[in-house]
């Protein structure tokens, strides 16, 4: 009987105070982003435990090799009080290394990370009529975040090493009123849905990356480090200027702009849906005046992976 096991604690929600700022990023033409302070690190950590060393406890009942997962979320609370990490990425990589480093059973860990975004408040500044960002105040953002995957295995000697990873922006809702279409597109007898040579577009989106270097995912050097929310802006840019003829095209477009921007990275992922209203009601007196309304529950998902040859 082969056998393949797995368990871990998922859901941790921690957050850091006070994490060490990333600075020195690398800025792009498509976003002002150049860094982030980390005055609240917010974020949604799972690990998962692999590992024939706690075969008994399956076969057998035997748990004295077995690593409870209430003592995974207190280890993963306390690793993350002495992390120096300034990305999520670096973040689950130290605490799957202290993982490896403490419980020698576990032969491999694998950390996923989901950002918990709480950027500073626009609060009143020093000037009468100014602003600045609060240093103490953060309000809590719902729209899109950061993700990450890594999985850790031993190395020869002490150290661990990265095997497989991936980054992510996840969540991602922008809405186009004009600027798009969707025509010449394959028609038989199922086919109700009309050409349209202008239309907004609504969508959902999940892009992903990895990186040729996984040591680039933990900004080492924060110079080669691609941060989400360069992403995110990035993929705005593009959604704004491209006059696009599907989703499909939008996407590669980005891909392309992605893997332009950022040769350190090797792929690109992407993972969206089409989102676009229903015409509720249009005036008329003016086509470009209208109400829409939520459309159906079905939706057309779309999936895109470049990689570099």
């Amino acid at each position: 009987m082969k056998h393949e096991i797995r368990y871990g604690k998922a859901a941790v929600r921690v957050y850091r105070t006070a994490g060490r700022p990333l600075r020195g990023v690398t800025t792009i033409p498509e976003s002002a982003f150049g860094g982030r302070e980390n005055g609240l690190m917010g974020a949604e950590i799972e690990v998962v435990v692999h590992g024939d060393a706690f075969w008994e406890a399956y076969t057998e009942g035997d748990n004295r090799m077995v690593v409870a997962t209430d003592t995974m979320k207190n280890f993963i609370t306390s690793a993350s009080l002495e992390t120096s990490a300034s990305t999520l990425e670096g973040w689950i990589h130290d605490v799957g290394c202290r993982f490896l480093a403490t419980y020698p059973q576990m032969e491999s860990v694998t950390m996923l990370g989901r950002e918990l975004p709480f950027p500073a408040a626009v609060v009143p500044g020093d000037e009468p009529g100014s602003f600045a960002l609060s240093e103490v105040l953060f309000s809590r953002d719902r729209c899109d975040y950061a993700t990450a995957r890594m999985h850790l295995e031993r190395a020869d000697g002490d150290g661990f090493r990265v095997t497989e990873h991936a980054s992510g922006r996840a969540g991602l809702q922008l809405i186009k009123t004009t600027g798009s279409s969707f025509a010449a597109f394959a028609r038989d007898e199922y086919t109700t849905l009309p050409e349209r040579f202008d239309r907004p577009l609504y969508i959902w989106c999940d892009i992903g990356w990895t990186y040729a270097d996984a040591a680039d995912a933990s900004a080492s050097e924060p110079a080669r480090y691609v941060a989400g929310e360069q992403v995110a802006d990035l993929a705005a840019s593009v959604f704004h200027e491209f006059v696009s003829l599907s989703i499909q095209h939008l996407l590669h477009q980005v891909g392309q702009r992605m893997l332009e921007r950022w040769p350190q990275l090797e792929s690109v992922s992407f993972e969206g849906q089409n989102r676009l209203w229903d015409v509720g009601a249009e005036s008329a007196d003016d086509g470009q005046v209208r109400v829409y309304v939520d459309p159906r529950p079905p939706f057309g998902r779309i999936g895109l992976v470049l990689r570099r040859e």
